[in-house]
């Protein structure tokens, strides 16, 4: 398995020392028991991004402590004027796969976001965000994000977060975990197959929630877009509770199915075939 979605460092700082930081050993331990062979490290440089930073430069670190086993992603606040110049230097010089995670108190198409969208379509790198209710907003229907898709081709979005998973239903709260049925015609269903540049990141209670609150809805949904489904965990200290593990080995599927979701889809957008 490549979990496309894993933080190390101070999550939780807060909560310390009952949730410690976890480091690169510890990380590749867990990776072990559970049978990920790949983990993809997002850093989070922006406030809202989480309760501690994790930067760049210490993804890039841990990934040359465990080139085999991690991924370096890049990350700078969109606020930070100097944003375009520290991607080059990210993939030029310490040579980071993508960007994200992607979580910032903007609008989704805020032009100083397009800044970093304009440097991930030059580069043609992923670029895995989180919209939510309050970071990376934007309306029922995603319409921020279709205008992106767009306007940045080259770019491999990878959607994240509740308000990202909430639009798999046409009555889209844009917020929070909804339970029972998914109404059909949910955003997510137009927009994965007419976007080749759109993934969807299944990590976190977001993504377990979406997949869950519906089986039979979620049959189908797997049938339609498995090509574009990557597994992730947003794994970040040791007391993360990660049920997508289970629920992609319990998945009612084709071996060439589940393996796409869990390693070959995020293969093709890291590059790595």
């Amino acid at each position: 398995m490549i979990d496309f979605h894993v933080h190390i460092g101070r999550m939780y700082r807060e909560d310390y020392p009952n949730r410690p930081p976890v480091g690169p050993e510890q990380l590749i331990d867990w990776m072990n028991r559970e049978g990920i062979e790949i983990s993809v490290l997002l850093p989070l440089e922006s406030p809202e991004g989480g309760w501690g930073y994790f930067l760049t430069e210490e993804a890039v670190a841990a990934r040359d402590m465990y080139p085999g086993r991690l991924i370096a992603f890049c990350c700078v606040d969109p606020r930070y004027p100097h944003a375009a110049q520290f991607i080059d230097v990210c993939v030029k010089s310490y040579g980071c796969k993508g960007f994200g995670e992607h979580v910032c108190g903007l609008a989704f198409d805020d032009e100083r976001n397009k800044v970093i969208y304009a440097k991930c379509d030059e580069y043609g790198l992923p670029l895995d965000f989180e919209i939510n209710s309050e970071f990376c907003w934007d309306e029922v229907g995603l319409p921020r994000l279709e205008a992106c898709l767009k306007e940045f081709p080259n770019v491999k979005f990878c959607g994240h977060g509740p308000a990202f998973w909430t639009a798999i239903s046409a009555d889209d709260p844009r917020r929070g975990y909804p339970a029972g049925p998914i109404k059909p015609g949910g955003a997510l269903d137009r927009l994965l197959p007419e976007y080749d540049n759109l993934y969807a990141d299944i990590s976190a209670g977001s993504g377990y929630n979406a997949l869950t609150r519906d089986p039979e809805f979620t049959k189908g949904f797997v049938e339609r877009h498995w090509r574009k489904l990557l597994f992730g965990t947003d794994y970040m200290c040791h007391t993360s509770e990660t049920p997508i593990i289970q629920w992609l080995r319990d998945l009612d599927v084709t071996p060439e199915v589940r393996e796409a979701i869990a390693a070959g889809n995020a293969r093709r957008v890291l590059g790595l075939d």
